[in-house]
Parts: C-alpha cells; structure tokens; sequence
C-alpha cells in the first residue's frame, strides 16, 4: 500500500482552494496553489460562516485572524416584510466552543480570503495560472497553463468554482437551470447607517416572491444585503455583474423603511446582481488522482449560508483521508464517499428554503408564521443542529456522514 501523495496541486485560489492548501499543508502534503487571474481579489460580499466551518478553522490556528476579521452577531432574527414583526429569533451568539469561543460569524469574503492566504507562505500560490489541460499517467498528474508554464503533482484537487475546468475534464460539459430568482448585494459602511440603530444582529426578512438578508461585516465597519428576488428569466451565470441599486430598490416597494434605506444607502459601484442557477449532485467526484472541491462539485444556493462553510468542511475532511495514508485514488473515493452524500442533503434543504421563504400572503404564509412563532422545531435554527454540529475532521475518522436525522432513518429529508 502506497503512502499519502508527496505533492498536490490545487486549482483554484478561492475560499475552497485556500482552505484545502492550508490543511493539506498542516498534514504534511506539499501543497501548491495556481489560480487563474493575475491578482488575488474579492468583490464586495459578504458571507456567513456557521460553527460547522468556524470550528475548522479554529483548528487550523486561526482564532486570532477570525476575531479580528469576522463580525459576531447576537441574534440571527427572521421579520415580516412589511410591517417588521419578529417571526423568529435564534440567539446563535450562545452557539459556543469548548472553551467559550464564538462560533457564528459572519465576513466580507476578501477579509476571509485575505485571513487565509496570509496564513500560507507566499511562495505556495501561483498567479496568472490558468489550467488548459491535465493528464494523469497513474503516478503523477501533469498539469499544463495557458501562460506555458508546467506543473506535475501526485494529487490535484480542482477547487475552481462553478465554472470548473477540472470538472469539465474530468466529467464532462454540465448544463446548470436557471432557478428563477436573481440575487442583488451590496456593502454599506455602517456609518452610513447610523441613523436606523441597527441592533448586532443578521436579519433574514420574508416576503412574497422576494427576500432580503443583511448583517455587519469586517468586524462591524460594513453591512452587506442581499435581495432576493423571483423572476422569470435570466442568461449570464456570474457573480460581477453591476447591479442599479434603483432596480433594487424599485422591487421592494411597499417593504418596511428599513429595508429600503439599507437598500437606498448603497453606491452603485457596491451593488452586484447575479442570477441563481442550480445543479443536480454530481454522481461522483474523483477520477484517478484528480478530484473535485468546494462550488466545483456542489455549488449551494444561498439559502442556508454552507457554500464557503461546506468547501472549508471539504478541504477538512481531504486532509483528515489523506493523512491516514493509502493508494491515493482509494483514498479520494473515501473522500467522496464521506462528502458527497451530505453536500447533496444540505443543497436540497437549501433549495427548500427558497421555497419557504417566498410564499405569497395567504393561508399557507400564514401558517407558516404561526409555526416560526410557535418555535416549532422544523423552523427554529435547532432544524439546522445535523449542519452546525457536524465535525468534518472527526467525522472522517469515524465514517459519520452527518445527514439529517430523517436521512438516516430512510425518510426523505
């Protein structure tokens, strides 16, 4: 039996990517980034990552950075769209670690990404890297970029993002749908908002067709939003399309004050639109030596706040594999086996929530509210214990997959 593989090469210098090389890099895997564009940046957005990926990072030896980057809301409160009534309110500031440490977080991803690539040496992460083509011979992986240059590895894992390459290689061209909704975000300094008085809290408010998220970023000097909102049709998947904070704007009418002013205090060069498009799971990751990572596999719609955490909680579990040796492309499968059966459970609650938090006024919006009043479990935050609990490193060594109880049992979840 083989042991773990000397190097690994991987795509992609995103959250997902940064993360992966971090850990493998702490594990002992010689470990090198090639990211495509010539300057690593982020565009003004913001993120939240729950204890599941906090708890990783933790690990990683980065509780210093994540109190000096992240904000640390009290409350994560769901309000009636027009009038602002509390539907329901979790106090995840009593989400906590052993030793008492805060666990929800919420970040601007270029104060995340920043954190990250600080925490490698320089000279791991490669720019202006662009992947054309790769071939695996068994032994090693040669890599080969547009700008000519070579790379050869005994593990690539492909953590380039919704529009893979290496997925593309490995599996094939895939054909996204689009869902139906649009999503608009912006980055308000908080000092812009002074006047509303807003509470140290992350707001998620309902309403018909449309929802609206907000929360501090960058240790409370920023807030960002997003808007959520229905629509029939859309072309461009892309995550840096200029948004018109007035189209925005125009789309809440009728919502409460609040909503709007945070909405109407944005510049237009700090508002982005992008449209949502969903993928089915993928029936497997890994191929040989190569394997996938992060939105390349699983992109989530952002309706439950896992797409960072869950590519943190991949790069977590691969290193954990990897480290207990083993042919390499039996450990990857290990890998996939561990992941892909939970990454496919939080896509679909996620795709749930978008449901949920859409319903037009009426009888079936109206039981919904008197549920979230009522705490009943299905929509209090406890419904998301099976996401937030979860311990990727650990659960790698003892084969828990982390699914919802109603999975385990055999009930669709």
């Amino acid at each position: 039996m083989t042991r773990r593989p000397e190097s690994a090469a991987i795509i992609g210098g995103g959250i997902g990517g940064l993360a992966a090389a971090l850990a493998l890099l702490r594990a002992g895997v010689d470990v090198n980034v090639y990211e495509q564009v010539p300057t690593l940046r982020e565009v003004g957005a913001g993120i939240v990552l729950t204890p599941n990926a906090t708890r990783v990072l933790r690990g990683f030896g980065l509780g210093e950075g994540i109190e000096r980057w992240g904000a640390a809301p009290d409350i994560w409160r769901q309000r009636r769209w027009q009038d602002g009534r509390t539907l329901l309110l979790g106090r995840v500031s009593e989400m906590r670690g052993p030793s008492g440490e805060r666990l929800f977080y919420c970040w601007h991803r270029a104060d995340l990404s920043t954190m990250l690539r600080d925490a490698l040496p320089p000279e791991r992460v490669h720019l202006g890297h662009k992947l054309i083509s790769l071939k695996d011979d068994g032994r090693t992986v040669t890599l080969d970029f547009a700008n000519g240059a070579q790379a050869r590895a005994g593990l690539v894992i492909g953590a380039d993002g919704i529009h893979s390459t290496v997925r593309e290689i490995l599996l094939g061209p895939e054909r996204a749908q689009f869902t139906g909704c649009v999503a608009y975000r912006g980055l308000v300094p908080s000092e812009r908002l002074a006047h509303l008085d807003l509470p140290n809290e992350a707001q998620l408010w309902l309403g018909p067709s449309k929802h609206f998220v907000h929360y501090p970023v960058s240790a409370g000097r920023f807030v960002n939003f997003v808007c959520l909102i229905d629509r029939d049709g859309w072309t461009k998947e892309s995550w840096t399309e200029p948004g018109d904070p007035a189209d925005a704007l125009a789309a809440y009418d009728g919502w409460h004050e609040q909503v709007r002013a945070i909405i109407g205090a944005v510049e237009g060069r700090d508002m982005f639109v992008w449209g949502l498009f969903d993928r089915a799971p993928l029936p497997r990751w890994s191929v040989g030596r190569v394997t996938l990572l992060g939105d390349a596999c699983h992109p989530m719609l952002p309706f439950l706040a896992q797409g960072a955490a869950q590519a943190i909680e991949d790069a977590a579990t691969l290193a954990a594999v990897l480290g207990e040796g083993g042919d390499v492309a039996e450990t990857l499968k290990r890998y996939e086996a561990l992941r892909l059966p939970r990454t496919a459970a939080i896509q679909g609650t996620a795709r749930g929530n978008k449901l949920r938090n859409h319903l037009p006024d009426g009888p079936e919006q109206q039981a919904r509210d008197a549920a979230m009043a009522a705490g009943e479990a299905q929509w209090s935050i406890g419904a998301s214990d099976w996401v937030y609990h979860h311990d990727a490193a650990a659960a790698a060594r003892t084969g828990a997959l982390g699914l919802p109880a109603a999975s385990l049992s055999g009930t669709p979840a």
